[in-house]
């Protein structure tokens, strides 16, 4: 039996709805490989609270107390592809939450920074990257929409929340040729996922890129 009161069978049965999560919800809208094994390697489950695990691999969000939800299974592959990353990139995770979305880009970058502005929240995100045996992940407390200085800069970024625009801060600490992907609008309801890219010249104009529906960005630079 698992430290978490579960046994092997199931185990099996967690690691089987992983499987199908990846190639009925993933595979088919989403086009990187690298992703689809991204999110096939994470267990989900350690991500969510107990009573939740055997709906950890459905598609849709789900609560993690606080407030706060772990994105729909799809979103995150979209969100993660479109950061475009390489083996050797650093990214820093914005809304860092229950820890999942930086445990699965951990999968694909070298190093990830996860920024949190609950600390109960963050302290349970590093109890679950540390059950899933996920090394390359750094959990910090802050606000999040004004990035993370120290460890900038970044060569992709990606926001859990909702901004009411793109939080200069943020666009600041992008490495030249980095890439920035977040949710822009309003604190409920519909919101436009956009792409930011920095290069030699500048800062280019937002790409749009697909409709979503995130929690708001709370601190200096989101909703108050």
């Amino acid at each position: 039996m698992s430290d978490d009161g579960r046994e092997p069978a199931d185990d099996a049965r967690l690691e089987a709805m992983r499987r199908r999560m990846v190639r009925e919800q993933i595979a088919g809208r989403v086009r990187d490989p690298r992703v689809w094994a991204a999110m096939e390697a994470v267990p989900r489950h350690l991500f969510v609270p107990k009573h939740l695990r055997y709906a950890a691999h459905a598609d849709s969000p789900l609560p993690i107390g606080d407030g706060q939800t772990i994105s729909q299974p799809l979103m995150v592959a979209t969100m993660i592809e479109a950061l475009q990353l390489a083996s050797h990139d650093r990214v820093l995770d914005v809304g860092g939450g229950s820890g999942y979305q930086a445990a699965v880009l951990a999968q694909i970058a070298r190093e990830v920074i996860s920024i949190e502005i609950q600390p109960r929240l963050a302290d349970r995100a590093r109890e679950s990257l540390a059950r899933a045996g996920i090394d390359n992940v750094r959990v910090v407390v802050g606000d999040g929409g004004l990035g993370y200085p120290a460890g900038a800069p970044y060569d992709g970024i990606v926001v859990a929340a909702a901004a009411p625009r793109v939080p200069r801060a943020l666009v600041d600490q992008l490495a030249v040729g980095g890439r920035l992907v977040l949710p822009i609008g309003p604190p409920h309801g519909m919101q436009r996922l956009v792409r930011v890219r920095r290069d030699a010249s500048g800062v280019r104009p937002a790409e749009e890129l697909t409709l979503c529906a995130f929690v708001p960005l709370v601190g200096q630079q989101g909703w108050r």
